[in-house]
């Protein structure tokens, strides 16, 4: 059974096409979606009819969950918002466009999603999580220690925890017998060359598993130039977040 999991799209309708380009050279059975779809990119719009399409096509062998961004955007008050330009001023601001620029039915569809989601292949349980299972925006670094990952986790039971929302792959094997995954960003990679990146999971019939992030070049600087292109306040600080 081959896997793509995908997160942290991010609205980037290049990286994601690139990203999907692979993905379909790897011939997957299923596609998990781990959320994050809009917010902070250029085409909240496209991404969002892209994925209902994948789950037209796929069917019940397509997965998703809400991202935090995606229940941010969907559920904003002004509140909520006046706090984001404070803490965050170009995502603040992004935010507030970003509401505008999406369609009510693409908002409609991320705030009903689930904010995670269990699943079973070839008898291995898998934990589908934005960004761990006791919490939607809990980070899952690389580099933490396994004690640490071993907490975040303790409240499932899966063999398996998928997860994004950093937007840094990374992976670990525990004592406890569970794997954690962080899947790492289709749209805002965090990594240091800026490529996106996503994972191919491969689970035979024994349960047996095996696992690779796959890296994917596209063209940032046309798409920092598409978030330029948008105008608001601090567009520039986040478009520069895209080049390496």
């Amino acid at each position: 059974m081959k896997i793509a999991i995908i997160s942290d799209i991010h609205a980037n309708k290049d990286a994601f096409e690139k990203v999907m380009d692979n993905i379909n050279q790897f011939e997957p059975d299923k596609i998990f979606c781990l959320g994050d779809l809009i917010l902070a990119g250029y085409n909240p719009n496209y991404i969002c009819e892209k994925i209902l399409e994948l789950k037209e096509k796929y069917g019940e062998n397509f997965e998703i969950i809400q991202g935090n961004t995606d229940k941010m955007v969907s559920n904003c008050n002004n509140e909520l918002l006046e706090n984001a330009k404070k803490s965050f001023p170009c995502m603040g601001y992004s935010l507030e466009e970003d509401i505008k620029i999406t369609d009510k039915k693409y908002l409609d569809f991320v705030r009903e999603l689930p904010e995670k989601k269990q699943v079973i292949v070839n008898g291995i349980k898998i934990d589908l999580v934005h960004g761990s299972p006791r919490n939607q925006s809990e980070n899952i670094y690389p580099e933490l220690m396994n004690d640490t990952v071993e907490e975040m986790i303790s409240g499932s039971d899966a063999d398996i925890i998928l997860c994004g929302h950093t937007h840094l792959p990374c992976g670990y094997t525990l004592n406890s017998g569970k794997t954690v995954i962080n899947v790492g960003s289709v749209g805002r990679s965090m990594t240091k060359d800026k490529n996106a990146v996503y994972l191919q999971l491969t689970i035979d019939s024994e349960g047996r598993f095996y696992s690779e992030h796959k890296i994917v070049k596209y063209d940032n600087e046309k798409v920092s130039k598409h978030i330029l292109a948008r105008n608001f306040k601090y567009c520039e600080e986040l478009a520069s977040m895209y080049i390496a």
